[in-house]
């Protein structure tokens, strides 16, 4: 993991304690580094790597939250703390629903837990911190510009994601702060957005998309107690997906998934689930999600070459494949 002084956020948009009602560096104590060594012959290894760094925060004595792709599969956890220290973890859950991870501390963090806030009463304009392991040095002043959809190319969706700016550099888990001090949600991705044109010229603004911190609350129980939610898993089929000139095109397919048994390829376009045409990877998902849970039979339509062909895929459990975290 870098060192937390090999780089700073730019000045300007450190926050300042004084622009906050509470207390700044109380609560970026609770901010953790998070560093993750993954199997070689994990499932997830080559897309997402053997070694994943990002953040965590305390939200409970010795349990830290993440977000779930640093600690996929991962065989050891390390959290780095502000003070220098370095705590030994336990990748206890991910939810591939939401995105979430848990990590257990498997020794003193000796930190302050942060509140969880309410996501659904944030507003776009409101002032919020998002915070990185290293303290204000680290961390970004910045504000919502929006809460709605997002879908993701890898089978995910939300149905109102928080996205803030200006964007912080190493945005994977950092903690999206309140102005009341309150954890509202987990950063996730950056992705950028248009924001004007000028003299033919397109200034690209470049936002962090957080996963709200309410879809947390009702699945913590069963994250601390069973490593995942206890309902039936949704159906997966190992899909990448974009949305070109309003069709769902097949840009990917994982190996040994539900997809690439039934020889799906890159290039083919999903006309039709269950005999509903879709015409959005948003749509795609919830109708797929609809048909039942994780085995169920997944009818589609398909483009190919000048053809139009159906076939069937048997979905599966998108937590089949992987590893599962083991307690040293």
């Amino acid at each position: 993991m870098p060192s937390l002084t090999s780089w700073k956020v730019p000045p300007a948009a450190q926050p300042r304690a004084e622009d906050f009602c509470f207390d700044l560096h109380q609560i970026l104590r609770s901010v953790v580094g998070l560093h993750a060594i993954v199997p070689a012959d994990a499932f997830t290894a080559e897309t997402l790597g053997t070694e994943r760094s990002g953040n965590g925060v305390v939200i409970a004595d010795g349990l830290v939250l993440t977000i779930g792709y640093l600690i996929t599969e991962a065989e050891t956890v390390w959290l780095h703390l502000g003070d220098g220290r370095v705590v030994e973890g336990h990748a206890l859950a991910i939810d591939p629903d939401t995105g979430f991870g848990l990590v257990q501390a498997l020794g003193p963090l000796d930190l302050p837990s942060v509140p969880l806030g309410s996501s659904a009463a944030a507003r776009p304009g409101d002032r919020v911190l998002i915070g990185g392991v290293g303290g204000a040095e680290h961390s970004v002043a910045a504000y919502i510009v929006a809460k709605q959809e997002f879908s993701g190319y890898w089978e995910y969706l939300l149905d109102e994601a928080i996205f803030t700016t200006p964007s912080h550099p190493n945005w994977g888990g950092t903690a999206l702060i309140s102005e009341r001090g309150e954890l509202i949600g987990i950063g996730s991705l950056q992705i950028e957005r248009e924001q004007s044109e000028q003299d033919d010229n397109v200034e690209i603004e470049h936002l962090n998309m957080m996963v709200p911190i309410d879809l947390l609350k009702p699945i913590l129980a069963d994250l601390k107690t069973a490593g995942r939610v206890r309902k039936a898993a949704r159906p997966w089929l190992g899909l990448y997906t974009a949305e070109i000139d309003d069709q769902v095109v097949v840009v990917g397919v994982t190996p040994k998934a539900p997809a690439a048994r039934a020889e799906l390829k890159p290039g083919d376009l999903i006309l039709a689930i269950n005999g509903h045409q879709v015409d959005n990877c948003a749509d795609f998902y919830r109708r797929l999600w609809a048909l039942g849970p994780a085995g169920v039979t997944v009818p589609l339509t398909l483009y190919r070459g000048g053809d139009t062909f159906d076939v069937e895929l048997v979905s599966s459990d998108r937590l089949k494949p992987l590893k599962k975290p083991r307690l040293h």
